[in-house]
């Protein structure tokens, strides 16, 4: 935790640094604290489309390998990745992105939040998308979730701020 602290610190002093010194760009307090929130999003965001990436392509090579599933395997492997992925986002969000000082949330009803967040666009949408890209377009089902992410990324950021995690 504290090499996670120290990472999220530097990030911030960059961003500062950078705002203030090449862009000279003159920001509000509240407006850079909103900023570095988006920032950390991206930043576990990545790590967590990192980490829902490989366990889909482990699932979709592992169902490849004994026939499972050919011909959704794409799906069934996705939503394993979003179920294991969504529960690493919630963690890190709800400890660097958007934590609260006074412990007002109820966890549980925020976990239930993001996963239904997460499911909107993780699920719902990033299946259609897929769904249209593979047997549509017929592209690889390797890089559909990759081209996701140009449409799930911001939804996400939204629906976590305003509605999973904030609080009554």
């Amino acid at each position: 935790m504290v090499m996670i602290n120290k990472f999220f610190y530097l990030i911030e002093k960059i961003l500062r640094w950078f705002l203030e010194r090449i862009c000279k760009v003159s920001i509000t307090e509240n407006k850079l604290q909103a900023l570095i929130e988006f920032v950390k999003f991206g930043v576990i965001g990545l790590s967590n489309t990192l980490i829902s990436y490989l366990i889909y392509v482990l699932a979709l090579f592992g169902f490849q390998s004994v026939n499972i599933f050919p011909k959704i395997d794409y799906l069934i492997a996705q939503v394993i990745g979003f179920i294991l992925s969504v529960l690493w986002s919630f963690y890190w969000n709800n400890i660097y992105v958007f934590k609260e000082e006074e412990k007002k949330r109820n966890w549980f009803q925020a976990l239930i939040k993001t996963y239904i967040s997460y499911a909107f666009t993780g699920l719902f949408l990033n299946s259609l998308l897929s769904m249209f890209w593979v047997e549509i377009l017929h592209w690889s089902k390797m890089v559909s979730p990759i081209i996701n992410l140009l449409v799930s990324v911001p939804l996400n950021f939204i629906m976590n701020k305003f509605w999973a995690f904030k609080s009554r």
